[in-house]
């Protein structure tokens, strides 16, 4: 769904949840209910879909969850290759389990963002930087579409 359909679908008053997908690991970050700010939140370390379901359960119950963004991962020429299949794929399941409004949002580059980000400003060990990545990149995605959401 398009981001004003989206924003159309949302209900009042409820945060966002933002996921960088992978297949060992799923970042996450939440917004808070005034839809303006994108925070880190954890990493699910990905085990099987049953225990992947009740990690995502939890969070969405704890923050008041109303929607969800998936970050894209679209190949540079703006094509979608395997993972942005594989995410969708993903995408869709868990939007058939929580029956809330979910889109996506285009994630190029924004796990290399935050490399550098971590790598230059941040005083943080290679294994911190790795431990720190995935959400903080779910976060960089999910601003990034609550800057464009504030814009409908």
């Amino acid at each position: 769904m398009d981001i004003k359909e989206f924003k159309l679908k949302l209900p009042n008053q409820k945060a966002l949840i933002g996921f960088d997908y992978g297949s060992k690991r799923l970042g996450v970050a939440v917004s808070d209910i005034s839809r303006t700010i994108a925070t880190p939140y954890t990493i699910i370390n990905r085990q099987n879909w049953q225990k992947d379901l009740t990690a995502i359960y939890k969070i969405i119950e704890e923050k008041e969850i109303g929607g969800i963004v998936f970050g894209l991962p679209l190949q540079m020429n703006g094509q979608e290759g395997q993972t942005a299949s594989q995410t969708r794929a993903f995408a869709l399941r868990i939007e058939k389990e929580f029956h809330l409004p979910l889109t996506f949002w285009d994630e190029r580059l924004s796990s290399l963002a935050i490399t550098n980000f971590f790598t230059k400003e941040a005083d943080l060990s290679r294994k911190k930087r790795s431990q720190k990545l995935d959400s903080s990149a779910a976060a960089y995605i999910l601003q990034g579409f609550l800057d464009a959401l504030k814009q409908i």
